[in-house]
């Protein structure tokens, strides 16, 4: 929840500069009985990301599709702990995007906001340069989580970041590189890696050759800090 409030009011900062104003937040949980707080083991700063760019784009779009409006439709927020993930979705109110650009979005470089002009150096950009969608996604995947987005043109958007909910799922996926293995990845046969969850590491051919058996040994990374959604 701290990581939640941190990232929409820094949007929303910005929010304020570009249209004068912005929408409210709704926040939702539904956690066991037990617990009073959703609490997961990740990188605050990789949540703090993910967070601040979908609010960013949702902030836009609720200002631009109700720019002739008094009041503006809040941003909901649901947290929901499950056994496996925690869920964060995002649901704005803001026109959504149409149904031929869904696969588009997490391109880089490409961006439904018009491109920010070059000569306003004294202002951060609200939207405009397309990485924050794509980065947003390898943040996620980064500890086998995910990010999703559903949209409904003519009403809204609902984006949804999936986190492992134990710590011991949420590894670091990296491709193992050493001495034992170098032969193997200098291969021209082309092999997963974190970016893209769906392909798994070391994906042969059944004719390819096998390489000789070894045990491999990498030091399993540890994650000092906290995040409290």
């Amino acid at each position: 929840m701290d990581v939640v409030q941190d990232a929409y009011e820094n949007a929303r900062f910005l929010c304020d500069q570009y249209y004068l104003s912005s929408p409210e937040l709704i926040v939702k949980q539904n956690i066991p009985e037990d617990d009073s707080k959703i609490r997961i083991v990740y990188v605050p700063s990789h949540l703090y990301h993910i967070l601040f760019e979908l609010f960013k784009n949702s902030m836009r779009a609720v200002m631009e599709a109700n720019s002739l409006s008094e009041q503006y439709p809040p941003i909901e927020v649901t947290l929901v702990k499950g056994r496996e993930d925690i869920c964060v979705k995002i649901s704005d109110r803001g026109g959504g995007i149409p149904r031929s650009q869904t696969d588009q979005l997490f391109n880089y470089m490409f961006s439904t906001a018009p491109q920010p002009p070059k000569s306003d150096a004294h202002t951060v950009p609200l939207a405009g340069y397309g990485y924050g969608l794509p980065i947003s996604r390898l943040y996620a995947r980064y500890f086998h989580g995910e990010l999703a987005l559903m949209s409904c043109e003519g009403f809204g958007t609902d984006c949804i970041v999936y986190l492992k909910a134990l710590s011991n799922e949420a590894n670091e996926l990296l491709p193992i590189f050493n001495k034992a293995s170098s032969r193997y990845y200098r291969t021209p046969v082309q092999t997963g890696d974190w970016s893209n969850s769906g392909t798994s590491m070391g994906v042969r051919p059944s004719g390819a050759m096998k390489p000789r058996r070894h045990t491999l040994s990498t030091p399993s990374p540890t994650i000092s800090q906290h995040a409290q959604c």
